[in-house]
């Protein structure tokens, strides 16, 4: 089983046997752990016929990074998501697509996070670039709770050129930048929609920035000069929401 992925945490692990199963091939769970949210895990198992194994905690603790709530499951390797597959998923679309872009954010704990509020937001998918990015790891998926499930992302070789592809497709691209002269609640965000957010402290790319149809910036009225990416990208995306309702 040495290909087999690690997902540990009650919510991520919930998510994949609910939503993903035949994914699962064992779950591991440490010895005496008995709480309601834990016995839906093993009830779910059982229902799926999946293999639960116990263990002592420390030996979880050898094998895990980071908070793992006493239980593991050991996965098949998530899906890649493709350009091609994000074309299929607009092509199914029948309201107008919300799509989170992130240029360059490479801590795991903000991919994590975006997911999970892109998830709550209703977006489609979320766009990184496979260099000088955050991927998929237990990390990303323990902070996700579950979204990184559920939200396909997907990885693209350049994502400028992605971004002008979209924007053939009649998407807008809206793009986050501190010097912009119109603030986020001043944006039409309800047509077919790309936001875009760069990296905390860089910011977006300069081919990034020139693909974008519009720059926004969120008002700051205090004395700190910029917000963390994940809770910028939770105010943006959920101010879509609001004017699409």
């Amino acid at each position: 089983m040495s290909d087999l992925e690690q997902v540990h945490g009650i919510h991520a692990v919930e998510a994949l046997l609910r939503h993903h199963p035949k994914r699962v091939k064992k779950l591991v769970l440490a010895q005496a752990l008995s709480t309601p949210r834990v016995q839906v895990l093993r009830d779910l198992a059982q229902q799926l016929r999946i293999t639960v194994e116990e263990c002592e905690r420390h030996e979880l603790d050898e094998r895990i990074e980071g908070v793992h709530q006493g239980v593991l499951a050991l996965v098949s390797p998530s899906q890649v998501w493709s350009e091609q597959m994000l074309e299929s998923l607009l092509d199914q679309q029948e309201q107008a697509p919300l799509i989170l872009a992130l240029d360059g954010v490479t801590d795991p704990h903000n991919l994590g996070a975006c997911l999970r509020t892109a998830d709550a937001a209703g977006a489609l998918a979320v766009i990184v670039p496979k260099d000088k990015s955050a991927t998929l790891t237990a990390t990303v998926r323990k902070v996700a709770c579950g979204a990184a499930e559920v939200m396909p992302l997907v990885t693209v070789t350049n994502l400028a050129r992605t971004l002008e592809k979209l924007r053939k497709r009649g998407l807008w691209v809206v793009g986050t930048a501190g010097e912009a002269e119109q603030s986020i609640y001043q944006q039409d965000m309800t047509g077919p929609l790309v936001l875009v957010m760069g990296a905390e402290g860089k910011g977006m790319r300069r081919l990034t920035r020139e693909h974008c149809d519009y720059l926004v910036k969120l008002p700051m009225a205090g004395s700190v000069s910029s917000l963390n990416v994940s809770v910028a990208a939770g105010i943006c995306l959920f101010e879509a929401v609001r004017q699409r309702q």
